[in-house]
């Protein structure tokens, strides 16, 4: 029940956030151009709190999944007297410029989440800008299928050249079903196959069952555990066990736990010279779940630090552009049923996610609203009816037509509107249901 109440105070407190910079965007540039706002609402339904400030009332509604700013004449369905206050009586550049900037507003507060983190906490795994070299890969697994082998080096996947472990993970993880030519080198010699990803997980997502180089190096050694015991000592590093190369320290405690306490041979290499010692796991509690343990904490590959000013924002472009190009690539595929649908997620999804990322700390929570303020304007983006897009593309086909559409053509695109998003909405709720009670 506490998690639960913490996920709903987290996403009411995000989601406000991101609605009222969006409304705030709207309220701005309707200032600007001399528009006369008559409500600067968060929420929809009836008025619970708020004040009057010259012509505009500032409010708080019942319904806090939402938001909206009432300017004068913006209603076609009503008699408009032409007045210069009124929407509708502005130029049609002005009305387009007051609606964009709304999801303008939203883009800009994920640039500038990021640039403000990335000022004073950039964390990453060290590995991800690095080449994409293997460190193990799952036995009947696609990329087991493709050839590919621990210590292999993809120099080439789809369309990217030489790509980091940034740019595979974000590949694999929006392509599900779809061969993906790879090409790879092992021991000097180019060698070519086709990558099949399955969906995996949840948001059935793209799954290769590969991961990365990561040296397994011991950073804590448990004197009163079999390693130490046996001997180990921190900086040691496990390069095998029972004589197959360990370059992944990620799937070491996988391989600890599926052998059931079976002895295993570990290779460490100390000082530069290889030596073999034999440990037996023991079946032991940590962090409230039992499991097979030696008694080891690998060094966390982590990099932080804090970037310059012009680096932080350059980084925060380079990283809303690359979520912005995966979003698109993903919306296509849902839509060609290239990729499942499952991969969205609703207030139900946000709310569990916002509620993890609080947990996790202050900058994965900076994140998680940097990406979805990113979402949020990029689908009102989309010409969508009664969404900003779809106010965008009636404009533009008034402009391209010279003339203003009757009223029943808008109401009747007002509706197919209001009816889609009533059954995206349904969709997403039950998608969400779905994947909390039945996660696999």
């Amino acid at each position: 029940m506490s998690s639960f109440l913490t996920d709903v105070v987290v996403v009411v407190v995000v989601l406000g956030l991101m609605i009222f910079v969006h409304e705030l965007g709207h309220f701005l540039a309707a200032k600007g151009f001399g528009i006369r706002v008559l409500v600067f609402s968060l929420g929809f339904g009836k008025r619970i709190l708020g004040f009057k400030r010259g012509e505009t009332d500032y409010r708080l509604s019942a319904l806090p999944f939402g938001g909206y700013v009432k300017m004068a004449g913006d209603d076609p369905s009503e008699v408009h007297a032409g007045e210069p206050g009124e929407f509708l009586a502005a130029s049609r550049w002005k009305r387009f410029c007051i609606v964009v900037m709304g999801p303008t507003m939203n883009v800009l507060l994920a640039v500038l989440l990021l640039t403000v983190l990335y000022k004073f906490h950039f964390e990453r795994p060290s590995f991800f800008a690095e080449p994409a070299r293997l460190g193990d890969v799952e036995a009947d697994s696609p990329a087991a299928k493709a050839g590919l082998e621990a210590g292999d080096v993809i120099t080439r996947l789809g369309d990217l050249r030489n790509p980091t472990w940034e740019d595979v993970e974000m590949k694999v993880l929006i392509t599900v079903d779809e061969g993906i030519p790879i090409e790879y080198v092992r021991d000097g010699r180019t060698y070519e196959g086709i990558l099949m990803p399955r969906p995996q997980g949840r948001d059935r997502t793209g799954y290769a069952g590969w991961y990365p180089y990561a040296p397994a190096v011991l950073e804590k050694v448990d004197e009163e555990m079999p390693a130490g015991r046996a001997g180990l000592q921190p900086g040691d590093q496990i390069v095998a066990i029972d004589g197959r190369p360990a370059l992944c320290q990620f799937r070491i405690p996988y391989v600890i736990y599926t052998g059931n306490g079976k002895p295993i041979d570990l290779t460490i290499l100390r000082s530069g010279k290889e030596f073999h010692v034999t440990v037996k796991p023991v079946y032991s509690e940590i962090m409230g779940a039992k499991r097979w343990r030696i008694g080891i904490t690998f060094r966390n590959d982590i990099v932080v630090r804090k970037l310059p000013l012009a680096e932080a924002f350059a980084t925060s472009l380079r990283v809303n552009y690359k979520n912005s190009l995966a979003t698109f690539d993903i919306l296509s595929k849902i839509l060609t049923r290239r990729l499942s649908p499952r991969s969205l997620s609703g207030p139900i999804g946000i709310a569990q996610l916002s509620g993890e990322a609080y947990r996790a700390g202050f900058p994965e929570l900076i994140l998680l609203v940097a990406f979805i303020s990113l979402q949020l304007g990029i689908f009102n983006l989309l010409p969508i009816p009664i969404l900003d897009g779809g106010v965008i593309l009636l404009l533009l086909v008034e402009t391209l037509l010279r003339r203003d559409l009757s009223l029943q053509v808008k109401e009747r695109f007002v509706q197919v509107g209001i009816v889609f998003l009533l059954l995206l909405a349904a969709f997403v709720m039950y998608n969400d249901i779905v994947k909390t009670f039945h996660p696999g």
